[in-house]
C-alpha cells in the first residue's frame, strides 16, 4: 500500500511540473527541430546550388574551348542570376570578361569585371577584376578612372600587381615620380622569384631610375 500511495504522490508531482513547465518544453522542442531542419534543408540547398552551378561553369568552359562568346555570355549571366552567392559566378564572370576581351566586346568586359568588384565575396578574385579592369580602363586612356578602380583595400599576395597597374596608369599620366615610386613598391612588395619583376624593373629603368632592393 505504501509503494502504491507513494507512486500516486509522484505521478501528482509530474502532473503539476508538466501543467507548469510541459507548453515551454514542448515548444522549445518544436524550436530545436526547426532549427535542425532549417540547417539540414540550408545544407542540402547549398549542396545542390553546387551541383547545378558546377554543371552550368563546366558548359562555360566547353563554351570557351569553342570561342564561342555569346554563348559564354550566357552561361555566365545564368551563373549570376541563378547561383550568385557559389564561387562559381565569379569565375564565370572573370572568364566571360576575358571571353568578351578576346573579342573585342570590352564593353561586356567591364560590365563582367565590375559585377565580380560589386558582388564578389572572394577577396582574391576581386583583385584581380579590379586590376584587369584597371588594365582596360589604362588602354581607353580613363586614367583617373582606373586609379579609383584600384584603391582601397587589398590582399597582401595582391599589393605588388596592383602597385604595379597604378604605375601603368600614373606613367601614362606623365606622373614620372608617382609612378617611379609606385614601381619599387611593386617590386618591395612581389616574390623574387616572380618573372614580373624584371619587366618592372625595365619600367623603372625607363623613367630614368629605380633600383630592385635585396631580398630581405
Amino acid at each position: 500500500m505504501a509503494y502504491d500511495l507513494e507512486e500516486q504522490e509522484q505521478l501528482a508531482s509530474m502532473k503539476a511540473w508538466w501543467t507548469q513547465y510541459g507548453n515551454l518544453l514542448t515548444w522549445l522542442l518544436i524550436a530545436a527541430l526547426a532549427v535542425y531542419a532549417s540547417w539540414s534543408g540550408w545544407n542540402y540547398y547549398q549542396r545542390n546550388q553546387a551541383g547545378q552551378a558546377g554543371q552550368l561553369y563546366e558548359s562555360l568552359q566547353k563554351a570557351v574551348a569553342a570561342k564561342d562568346n555569346a554563348k559564354v555570355q550566357r552561361a555566365a549571366t545564368d551563373m549570376q542570376s541563378q547561383f550568385a552567392r557559389t564561387t562559381y559566378a565569379e569565375m564565370s564572370a572573370l572568364t566571360a570578361a576575358r571571353s568578351a576581351y578576346d573579342a573585342n566586346d570590352t564593353k561586356t568586359a567591364k560590365i563582367q569585371l565590375q559585377w565580380v568588384i560589386d558582388r564578389g565575396s572572394n577577396d582574391e578574385f576581386k583583385a584581380i577584376a579590379r586590376v584587369r579592369l584597371a588594365g582596360i580602363l589604362l588602354d581607353e586612356k580613363v586614367y583617373d578612372e582606373g586609379l579609383k578602380v584600384l584603391a582601397g583595400e587589398t590582399p597582401a599576395a595582391f599589393i605588388g600587381v596592383i602597385a604595379d597597374r597604378k604605375g601603368d596608369l600614373l606613367a601614362a599620366q606623365g606622373k614620372s615620380a608617382d609612378a617611379r615610386a609606385a614601381y619599387q613598391i611593386a617590386l618591395d612588395k612581389m616574390d623574387t622569384k616572380n618573372p614580373g619583376r624584371q619587366l618592372i624593373q625595365l619600367k623603372l629603368d625607363a623613367l630614368g631610375g629605380g633600383i630592385v632592393k635585396a631580398p630581405a
